[in-house]
């Protein structure tokens, strides 16, 4: 066995104890919000990225704060405005001129997109040639600058937040750049259980600080791990009807559905549910993907790739409902 193969039984086999350890660690920064926290978790194993939705003042920056001081990577936050530019995304070249001889060279000064963890906050607010900044380095991990291509360092992971309810001053994202979000989780209201410990705690003592659990080239392990859970080929078929089925103009498509969806998610959508779904069984610890890991992933990975039409709109229906239907027609 090799010394690569010889830590990936490692990490496998410790991933249980390191699940818990990570959970218990987000758990000191946030209370509640286990299946957000789950599917942050998810990205991060299957290599995405991840949009997080959610209304002020549910902790969706201090998550993602959280979330980072466990993982011992570098992490830089961009707070999107209005007047944000794609030079102070991705960096710009500046002049340096030496004292000594008034000689001038060109120098990269680099953006905060060259770290391993990037927060893109309230990603909404900004125009979309800023928004755009993100897409090559999200896609291709690199960014092109004045002409030259410079990579990013592994592992690169992009969670950015919107607000979904402040329309106005906004610039909502581009389904091309929508679609290269693995994974689109809501933050929901914590219950009044969770509320009130939450409240207990954050206005009492100083808390404790989570502890990095996980390092770069462990996570990395993970990364490679999932990629090779398998995913039977009934799982993969399911996967694949189920997307196939927000399309209107396809087959499995039914007619209360037709008129209601305006565009149906993508082949990426396919593989988001494949991939979430491996991660999902190694986290928790099952040897192969299955039907139910997809269906549990299933609004997450969807809702931002599948567009509802003007008449469902007018019904009161959002890219949920419309999922949840998919998953009632399609069993298997």
């Amino acid at each position: 066995m090799t010394n690569s193969e010889t830590e990936a039984q490692i990490a496998l086999d410790t991933l249980p104890q390191t699940h818990d350890r990570l959970m218990t660690e987000i758990r000191k920064g946030i209370i509640g919000q286990d299946e957000v926290i789950e599917q942050l978790l998810v990205t991060l194993l299957a290599k995405g990225h991840c949009l997080l939705t959610g209304i002020p003042g549910l902790g969706k920056t201090l998550l993602v704060k959280t979330l980072s001081r466990c993982l011992s990577l570098g992490f830089k936050r961009i707070q999107f405005t209005p007047d944000l530019m794609p030079a102070d995304v991705v960096g710009s070249e500046v002049v340096d001129e030496d004292p000594a001889t008034g000689r001038r060279s060109f120098r990269f000064s680099p953006g905060p997109i060259f770290s391993q963890v990037v927060l893109a906050d309230e990603i909404n607010r900004t125009p979309p040639k800023t928004q755009a900044a993100l897409l090559e380095a999200m896609e291709e991990r690199q960014v092109t600058v004045a002409g030259q291509t410079r990579g990013l360092e592994a592992p690169f992971f992009v969670l950015a937040t919107q607000n979904p309810i402040e329309l106005e001053g906004t610039y909502p994202l581009p389904e091309a750049q929508l679609d290269r979000f693995l994974l689109n989780p809501v933050i929901q209201y914590l219950s009044e259980e969770d509320e009130s410990r939450m409240v207990g705690e954050t206005t009492g003592s100083e808390r404790e600080d989570p502890q990095p659990v996980l390092n770069g080239e462990e996570i990395q392990t993970l990364q490679d791990l999932t990629r090779k859970v398998p995913a039977p080929e009934q799982v993969i078929s399911y996967a694949v009807r189920l997307v196939s089925a927000s399309r209107p103009e396809s087959d499995i498509c039914d007619d209360w559905l037709k008129p209601r969806i305006k565009w149906g998610a993508g082949s990426r959508g396919s593989q988001a549910l494949v991939l979430a779904a491996k991660a999902k069984a190694l986290l928790n610890g099952r040897p192969n993907a299955s039907r139910d890991d997809v269906r549990g992933i299933a609004k997450s990975a969807l809702r931002h790739r599948i567009l509802p039409s003007f008449l469902a709109e007018s019904e009161g229906l959002c890219s949920d409902d419309l999922i949840d239907h998919l998953l009632d027609k399609i069993t298997d």
